[in-house]
């Protein structure tokens, strides 16, 4: 017998109904997040506002296949145990399908270790150590933000261009200051043979000792300094920095400090002229970024850190990756994740199969200071792929699956 076209629709509809009806009797897809949310605020509530919006999205959207994203949010207390036992607890309590986030690099080693022996898939959201995706890489653990290779990288080219020969560097004194200075020592003596490291100072996380800081890179005279401190540290060392001068016609290179979290600390104490990696957020017109712009302003009444910025793409890199997969199976988002593109607030990334490793970038530019405010000036923005070694220097890097 012929069916009438509204006899296909209606069984059609019905068909649908159905398929709605089971993909809610599946339930929701529970993503576990581990961060330290105490321990680094600044960041990490924007960064939980733009994890937010993007589940809120997908959700209006219809969900992957039906399922509704629901966060499942533990704070590790800038503590590796304790950032094991809340991954223990989101998979043994709560079923959590996957994980996700980690702010400080020796916790994210922590969890990325922990999917390694609980087989589940991890994408680690924002800790910069290389070793995540390289020395201690496995095939559980994918990596979203810009390593530290790469900030180091981007800074590079330009810290050749000041062409000074005598340099300082003070970094934090753990797995993240470690490599990002062991990369700018080996980038910039491949680019300039005969430069000098005339001091080091290694200080101990969130716990710098500024006005000694500043002296020591003070009597060592260099030319020019490189910093990788960051979060409270980094606002010390600038105050106290500024007001004894040791920025004075001293040109100084440094990772991250271009990011609003920063900014809004440093305001009308901003220091002029540093070239920095960071997120510009008032001045990028993309499209992209513009309509994540809007729609993070209209929920929050607020601008974006870059916190914001990686929460999002954190989520919308997991929904992408389970409509590939078809699920939130473990195995088959690893499988997913390999080649996964899609477009973030910054453009089109992609998540290498060889190492993991997404191609998200960062501007680099210059501070300034508008209207008491911090801002970047001068800047261009630099593509994660850009910077990456070659492909060959990584395989001999990574640890085989």
């Amino acid at each position: 017998m012929k069916l009438g076209s509204g006899c296909v629709r209606l069984l059609a509809a019905a068909g649908m109904a159905a398929f709605s009806a089971l993909a809610g009797a599946q339930g929701a897809i529970r993503i576990g997040e581990i961060n330290s949310y105490k321990a680094q605020p600044a960041f990490l509530e924007p960064y939980k506002k733009g994890m937010q919006l993007a589940v809120d999205e997908v959700n209006a959207a219809g969900g992957i296949a039906g399922r509704p994203l629901e966060l499942v949010i533990r704070d590790d207390n800038a503590n590796p145990g304790e950032a094991v036992r809340a991954a223990e607890e989101l998979l043994t309590r709560e079923k959590v399908d996957v994980l996700t986030g980690s702010f400080l690099s020796h916790i994210g080693l922590a969890l990325s270790d922990f999917a390694r022996q609980k087989k589940v898939f991890f994408l680690a959201s924002e800790p910069l150590t290389d070793k995540i995706v390289w020395q201690e890489g496995n095939r559980y653990t994918y990596r979203l933000r810009t390593s530290t290779y790469m900030q180091v990288a981007m800074l590079v080219p330009e810290a050749l261009k000041l062409n000074k020969k005598r340099w300082a560097i003070v970094y934090p004194n753990y797995e993240y200051g470690q490599s990002a200075v062991a990369t700018f020592k080996a980038l910039m003596k491949a680019g300039q043979p005969d430069i000098e490291f005339v001091t080091e100072q290694a200080v101990p996380l969130g716990k710098v000792d500024a006005g000694s800081v500043v002296q020591a890179l003070d009597d060592a005279r260099p030319d020019a300094i490189f910093n990788v401190l960051f979060a409270t540290d980094v606002t010390k060392f600038v105050r106290e920095g500024n007001t004894r001068g040791l920025f004075k016609d001293r040109p100084v290179v440094s990772v991250l400090t271009g990011e609003p979290e920063y900014l809004d600390t440093f305001r009308d104490e901003t220091p002029a002229g540093w070239i920095v990696t960071g997120y510009p957020w008032q001045f990028i017109d993309t499209p992209e970024h513009q309509a994540f712009l809007k729609a993070y302003e209209s929920k929050f009444h607020d601008y974006p850190r870059l916190g914001s910025v990686v929460g999002y793409s954190a989520i919308k890199s997991l929904a992408e990756g389970m409509r590939r997969a078809g699920s939130a199976e473990t195995e088959a988002l690893i499988k997913a994740f390999g080649g996964l593109q899609l477009t973030i607030p910054f453009g089109p990334i992609e998540y290498r199969a060889l190492d993991h490793q997404s191609t998200m970038g960062a501007y680099v530019g210059r501070l300034a200071t508008k209207d008491g405010k911090g801002i970047m000036t001068d800047f261009r923005y630099v593509g994660g792929a850009e910077v990456m070694p070659p492909d060959a220097e990584v395989s001999k890097l990574r640890r085989p699956d």
